[in-house]
């Protein structure tokens, strides 16, 4: 009888008490899981916060930034305490989550180091039920002050739909910079010379973008200051010529099966000239995408000049089309679409051999919808040479090559209605008038002279 008692005792109260105190005395620190998005405090900084714990619960969560001897509590949340499972105490809250904004500017702290501090605790009854802890600290950067920025280069002399170069120098590690024209953004890089903190920038302008355009070098550090630095150019205006180009039947019924569109081909079917929808698709709406396809290789251009000197043109060519030709389709005699001609159609032999206008890298060698077989060379700074319609590619992604290098061979790839060379020059991601990159004349005055000039500096 007596056993039987002793054994109830220990399963009734013995055990419990055991499996309370070892509860109530658990050692395993509540965990943290936090996400610094940089260790510079932007304008618009916010850090995640996760606190758990699987034993007692959440007693305290506190996060504050300090400098020197400056303290700003930035979150603190006492977890009451309740009864847990019934009959022993802990806060029953086992998981907590925070979104924590740090506004260093309006806490009275000055540019410099700071150091952002976590603590958790729980409900252990561990060192006299002051229970388990965890802490995390971060240093972090404040900085107030917007990048400095100073103009090199001097004259700045750019036409509609041409392209120009600033130089200027940084005052700090770390900065995005680079030419903005109205809403568009060409990378500024370091590289061109020997002190790093120099940048330089090629930027175009659209051939949509003529004088009244705004343009100026802006900067941003990690924080979020941003500055601007204005320049002095002049925006020469151009004309570009209409051209007329009518679509016939034989040339969709020999161009249009070309095009594989997959799940839009059946869009044209119910109409009434099937192939003629498709043309009208192809030109106005895939023209588009493919454009963007071509030039996003640019992203991965080289921070080097690796161009020398004018650029070459097809030997023995004859201009077939203009940059920025300003083109009216039509078909039967009525006017179909309209659209822009982003390059300059040369023609010479059939199949001609297509040299590399200048030094660079192949980028890429892709079938791209309208432009067909097509290369992309990098000449550094955001600078490229595309060349399309290709019958034969003769190069691969990854290529150095050498001022007339053979590429490939002329042909009628693409949306081409005959044997030709499409040539094209961009900037980033904006197309510009080839025939600057022709002039040496031009090269010289409006490239080579300020980078000169801005050696002479150093």
């Amino acid at each position: 009888m007596k056993k039987n008692i002793f054994i109830i005792f220990v399963l009734l109260v013995i055990l419990p008490l055991i499996w309370f105190l070892t509860n109530q005395f658990e050692r395993k620190p509540p965990g943290i899981t936090v996400d610094f998005p940089s260790i510079y405090l932007s304008k618009s900084y916010e850090i995640s916060l996760m606190a758990s714990d699987k034993g007692t619960g959440l007693r305290e969560v506190r996060v504050s930034i300090v400098q020197q001897e400056k303290e700003k509590v930035l979150l603190k949340k006492e977890y009451p305490c309740i009864g847990y499972k019934g009959f022993f105490m802990g806060s029953k809250i086992f998981n907590d989550s925070f979104k924590i904004p740090v506004e260093s500017r309006k806490y009275g702290m000055v540019d410099g180091e700071a150091l952002i501090k976590i603590y958790v605790s729980d409900y252990s009854w561990k060192e006299w039920n002051s229970g388990n802890k965890v802490y995390q600290e971060k240093k972090v950067v404040i900085d107030s002050k917007p990048p400095g920025i100073e103009i090199l280069s001097r004259r700045h002399n750019i036409a509609r739909g041409g392209a120009g170069l600033v130089i200027y120098r940084l005052f700090e590690d770390g900065i995005k910079s680079g030419v903005k024209v109205e809403d568009n953004f060409f990378p500024g890089y370091s590289g061109m010379f020997e002190d790093k903190n120099i940048f330089a920038s090629f930027f175009a302008l659209s051939y949509k973008q003529g004088p009244g355009v705004k343009i100026a070098v802006t900067a941003s550090d990690p924080t979020g200051n941003t500055a601007t630095r204005g320049f002095y150019y002049y925006i020469r205006d151009t004309k570009f010529k209409t051209d007329l180009l009518k679509i016939t039947d034989k040339f969709l019924l020999r161009k249009m099966p070309e095009f594989d569109l997959g799940a839009e081909e059946a869009a044209f079917d119910s109409a009434d000239n099937p192939l003629l929808k498709k043309f009208i698709y192809i030109n106005r709406v895939l023209r588009k995408k493919n454009i963007k396809d071509l030039l996003k290789p640019v992203v991965n251009t080289a921070h080097k000049v690796l161009w020398e000197g004018r650029f070459s043109r097809l030997p023995g060519s004859a201009n077939r089309a203009s940059f920025a030709d300003h083109r009216i389709y039509k078909y039967n005699g009525k006017e179909i679409d309209r659209q822009i001609h982003m390059g300059i159609d040369l023609a010479s032999v059939y199949r001609a051999p297509v040299p590399v206008a200048n030094n660079g890298k192949v980028l890429s060698t892709d079938n791209i919808g309208i432009f067909g077989n097509s290369v992309l060379i990098d000449h550094g700074f955001g600078l490229c040479t595309v060349y399309s319609h290709l019958t034969t590619v003769l190069v691969q992604k990854g290529d150095m090559v050498k001022k007339g290098d053979i590429i490939g061979k002329s042909g009628a790839t693409g949306l081409a209605g005959g044997d030709h060379l499409h040539f094209g020059v961009s900037v980033n991601n904006v197309f510009v008038n080839p025939l600057e990159w022709w002039d040496k004349t031009w090269i010289k005055n409006n490239i080579l002279s300020k980078i000169q000039n801005v050696e002479k500096l150093q």
